[in-house]
């Protein structure tokens, strides 16, 4: 497929897939229960933390987080007392316990009073081209705290060869235009042009048939020539291409 036919054809399914029905199998419909900006990121921050394993699963136990938090999660990070705290007894999803979720409420309070909040740190600290030294750079902030050793790996670092798909996906919702009303668009000062497309199984294998990326592993190297290639597809908005990898990979099995 050459390439101005292949743009087509992803452009095609970008909007097929871009669309507000989108969010009824997707883990983005829990920070579309909110209307408040910081309610809107924090939701979408926890729900991405949490979005590995069965889609279903993860939007379950993502409003059950809010739940916890009284529906009111940045009230809830802002002003908990230790009391509160007790209601997460219990709780996990995957490998993500009750122990890492206490740290994550401890530690974005402490971003909320002492570094502005979770934009400041992506806006204050983002690189010329691209978000992921960004990433690495808010997973040190956000580990400031005492934490036990074994949270860390629920912020992915790509300066450690990670894909940091999760992050990359928070990213895109909080960055791209609310224009389809998929996406958020509420962190203004950062372009579309330095947000890179989460790459999971689904869309990693997709853009491998469709030649868009040849290194096997999906890791840091794979995102790099990833990004390359569809910012020549589209340098200003490139990352409106992880709708169409998805959508090819999960519904019709490409």
């Amino acid at each position: 497929m050459k390439k101005n036919e292949l743009k087509d054809f992803l452009d095609s399914k970008v909007i097929q897939y871009n669309r507000p029905d989108f969010l009824e199998s997707d883990p983005i419909q829990i920070p579309h229960q909110f209307q408040k900006k910081e309610d809107i990121e924090i939701s979408a921050f926890l729900t991405a933390t949490i979005a590995w394993g069965n889609r279903k699963s993860i939007i379950n136990n993502a409003k059950r987080l809010m739940e916890i938090m009284d529906s009111s999660p940045h009230d809830f990070i802002m002003n908990h007392k230790d009391t509160d705290l007790d209601k997460l007894s219990g709780f996990v999803h995957r490998t993500f316990n009750e122990f890492d979720l206490q740290y994550f409420i401890q530690s974005l309070q402490h971003i909320y009073m002492n570094h502005g909040g979770l934009e400041s740190i992506f806006t204050k600290h983002q690189a010329k081209d691209s978000l992921q030294p960004t990433i690495s750079k808010f997973k040190e902030l956000f580990f400031e705290l005492p934490h036990q050793t074994r949270t860390t790996k629920h912020v992915s670092d790509p300066l450690k060869g990670s894909a940091a798909k999760r992050i990359n996906m928070f990213l895109r919702w909080m960055v791209r235009d609310a224009k389809s009303n998929v996406d958020f668009g509420i962190w203004e000062n950062i372009p579309t042009s330095k947000l890179s497309c989460p790459i999971d199984v689904h869309s990693g294998n997709v853009a491998r048939k469709l030649r868009l990326l040849k290194r096997k592993q999906n890791d840091a190297k794979a995102l790099a020539e990833l990004d390359t290639a569809l910012r020549k597809l589209d340098p200003i908005d490139p990352v409106k291409y992880d709708f169409a990898l998805f959508g090819l990979g999960v519904f019709e099995k490409f």
